[in-house]
């Protein structure tokens, strides 16, 4: 490995390029639409009123009604974010009479949004 670093750019100073890397890499990279559809799930995480719910619906099943009780937001606000999540397929509902109840999608949200605290809180 012929590399200097810069430490005031953080910038290689190649003399040789490592093509088994590039392309390894190369083959085992994903097409641009596949990667642009993880960056806009990541976006989803973004929004910190999203991470409430998820956190709350990760800890338990939820209607609207409890859920903008607990984070102190109408019943609109929250029914709007619950609908963006569900169409990102993160949350799901259930209707019980005339009750809606939403919980994660599946155990993937749930790793995700784990992974994403663990690595924050060490």
């Amino acid at each position: 490995m012929n590399a200097v670093w810069n430490n005031q750019t953080d910038l290689c100073d190649c003399e040789s390029i490592h093509e088994d890397v590039v392309d390894a890499v190369r083959g085992a990279m994903p097409d641009d639409d596949v990667l642009m559809d993880l960056a806009d799930a990541f976006k989803l995480f973004s929004d910190s009123t999203r991470v409430r719910i998820l956190y709350a619906l990760k800890t338990h099943e939820m209607c609207v009604c409890d859920i903008s009780v607990l984070l102190g937001m109408t019943k609109s606000s929250v029914s709007h974010q619950l609908r963006v999540l569900k169409q990102s397929n993160l949350v799901k509902n259930r209707k019980v009479g005339r009750v809606v109840y939403y919980s994660l999608a599946d155990e993937h949200v749930e790793t995700i949004f784990s992974a994403g605290m663990e690595h924050i809180l060490e």
